[in-house]
């Protein structure tokens, strides 16, 4: 919204979740308010009949996972600039990433897809090694993503899996060991640029819960050749992706490809750690302008993004609120992601954040030391259910 601002761009926004929409709006007085029109958006044909009755748009843009697809049929549809809906469903469902990967002779990964009443000890899956992943075919956030060691306890998660996921697909595949790194790609579907690599701390498996990522410097950039090329034979070449891939010797092995921008606020510290106007080029190439062909990336900056996670169900008692704080040299921004007196379960996944700490500067020691004291000086209580 501040890019669309700062461009100069009237915005209408498409939700299911107008009332929440409208609220986040308000808080943001000095923006000029969208404006927000409820629509069924994951149906595209929705998203097209609604768009067509407001009139032509410049642009259509999604940041979300779940609406890549959508937004990419509805501008097609409209004669705009956007992504190959191909390629958005390639990177959404995993079971079809795989299966192009392959195809295109990129990587190959054993995997076997099961349908919401597939058996797990099925022929599909006869082969396939432990430990193994399985993943829902559409999930985000880590959700239900665990390490199996076993024939029983691929049974057992099935089972779990699709108690809390009626109907939902599942991806069984070969676990792919070694560190997690993350690729940032700008497109204009001309051009590909790669922006920059994080190095991802995970929990202890058998879950994969993202604990913190840190800039790695560059240019160049590690692996960067091998994961673009994957990308280039998925069809990913337009706009923001974010993409996921774990490092066996000279190898970049793709586990996942987000065709949007990186979330969980490592978008706003990548944006001040390059320098450029992130979120204006990932709008200005869906209004169909080309990229600069030097994007003027500083090479000296460096983040560290650490997330607070709940080890526990409970209600938060105690937490800090949000800062902002510059020091030394290092701009630290500490963001909650749950207010105190809520009460959860214990997800397993990303959304047991509690709040992210995003670190920025040029020196990496320097922001090493910041972040440890911060949350060495801060307090999150949780009081556990009986």
């Amino acid at each position: 919204m501040p890019a669309a601002a700062a461009l100069g761009l009237t915005v209408t926004l498409l939700t299911d979740q107008p009332d929440a929409h409208r609220r986040a709006c308000a808080k943001r007085p000095e923006l000029p308010p969208p404006d927000v029109v409820a629509c069924d958006v994951r149906d595209f044909r929705e998203v097209v009949s609604r768009t067509d009755r407001l009139g032509r748009p410049d642009a259509v843009f999604t940041n979300s996972d779940h609406l890549q697809v959508q937004a990419a049929l509805a501008a097609d549809y409209f004669g705009l600039p956007g992504k190959d809906w191909r390629a958005a469903l390639r990177a959404k469902d995993k079971a079809q990433l795989r299966r192009s990967l392959a195809g295109t002779g990129a990587d190959t990964v054993r995997s076997a897809e099961l349908g919401p009443h597939d058996d797990p000890a099925g022929p599909a899956l006869r082969g396939l090694p432990f430990p193994c992943v399985l993943k829902p075919r559409e999930g985000v956030a880590g959700e239900d993503v665990v390490l199996v060691g076993d024939a029983g306890e691929l049974a057992a998660r099935c089972r779990e899996i699709r108690a809390r996921r009626p109907g939902a697909a599942l991806v069984v595949e070969e676990y792919l060991e070694g560190p997690l790194r993350t690729l940032e790609t700008l497109g204009d579907g001309h051009a590909l640029h790669a922006l920059a690599t994080f190095r991802t701390d995970l929990s202890p498996l058998p879950h994969f819960i993202e604990e913190r990522l840190t800039l790695l410097p560059g240019p160049p950039l590690p692996h960067a050749t091998d994961a673009l090329r994957q990308l280039r034979a998925l069809g990913v070449g337009f706009g923001a992706c974010h993409t996921e891939y774990v490092v066996q010797g000279d190898r970049a092995r793709v586990v996942e490809v987000n065709y949007r921008a990186i979330g969980d606020q490592c978008d706003l510290a990548l944006a001040d750690a390059l320098g450029i106007p992130l979120f204006e080029h990932i709008l200005r190439t869906h209004l169909g302008e080309r990229l600069p062909g030097r994007l003027g990336i500083r090479a000296d900056g460096r983040v560290r993004v650490e997330y607070v996670c709940a080890d526990r169900g409970g209600t938060l008692t105690t937490a800090p609120s949000a800062s902002e704080t510059e020091h030394d040299g290092v701009r630290l921004v500490y963001r909650p992601l749950r207010a105190t007196g809520e009460t959860h379960p214990l997800h397993r996944t990303n959304r047991d954040y509690l709040g992210v700490l995003r670190a920025t500067g040029t020196d990496q020691g320097r922001i090493d030391r910041a972040v440890e004291e911060f949350l060495a000086a801060q307090r999150w209580e949780i009081m556990s259910w009986a």
